[in-house]
């Protein structure tokens, strides 16, 4: 019999595989973040999507925890440190702060990961050192800008994650006005008066950077 017209067929049933590395790792397991939350980033998933073992995955990364840092600090990888030459040491601490909440906000899950996460990795290491820079040029040393630092990251890291949750939830503004039209003003007179101001948006974001840093310059130690 003559088979040199046979057309030979590759058991392959799919392109090669890219190599198994950190980065792609990283990679895939932000993409879970994003499409599934907290519930996608596991070893077990990522080693799924990746066609792999989870085994396999601890060869690059520890564990969970290292690879959640590395996870976070891919994700920040879009935050704009403006140059510190232009503007005020303020101005570009708040710009700096708000490009911050941005990216979380646009990224799901990241939000979340930031607030159980030990933020190290250059990205995340590069923010720190600038909002640390911003404060000593406005005059806040040592331990006030050491803790300084967490407290304003971590307030613009819960604005974004309640944010994002919120609308990952459908829960709008809206659904809290109801509630709040239909309090007993005899019993609730202060939420009732304010209830206007308490779902205000405008520059509310600032207003807590701006109160928090005044707080710091307070307490200068």
């Amino acid at each position: 019999m003559n088979n040199s017209n046979r057309t030979v067929i590759s058991r392959r049933s799919r392109p090669a595989k890219e190599p198994l590395s950190k980065d792609l790792i990283v990679k895939t397991a932000l993409e879970l973040l994003k499409n599934e939350g907290s519930s996608g980033l596991s070893m077990r998933k990522i080693a799924k999507a990746l066609d792999t073992g989870p085994s396999s995955l601890y060869v690059y990364v520890t564990n969970l925890q290292e690879l959640s840092a590395y996870v976070l600090d891919y994700g920040l990888d879009k935050v704009v440190l403006p140059d510190a030459q232009d503007g005020s040491w303020k101005t570009n601490l708040f710009d700096a702060l708000n490009s911050y909440l941005t990216v979380l906000y646009e990224s799901p899950g990241i939000a979340e990961l930031a607030l159980t996460t030990i933020p190290v990795g250059p990205h995340s290491l590069a923010l720190m050192e600038y909002i640390l820079g911003r404060l000593y040029e406005g005059g806040i040393r040592s331990t006030s800008a050491a803790w300084g630092v967490d407290l304003l990251l971590l307030y613009a890291t819960s604005v974004a994650f309640e944010q994002a949750s919120r609308d990952q939830k459908g829960t709008t503004l809206n659904t809290i006005l109801t509630s709040y039209e239909s309090l007993d003003v005899m019993r609730y007179p202060m939420i009732a008066n304010l209830r206007d101001e308490l779902l205000s948006s405008g520059e509310r974001f600032r207003w807590g950077l701006e109160v928090i840093l005044q707080g710091i310059l307070q307490r200068q130690d």
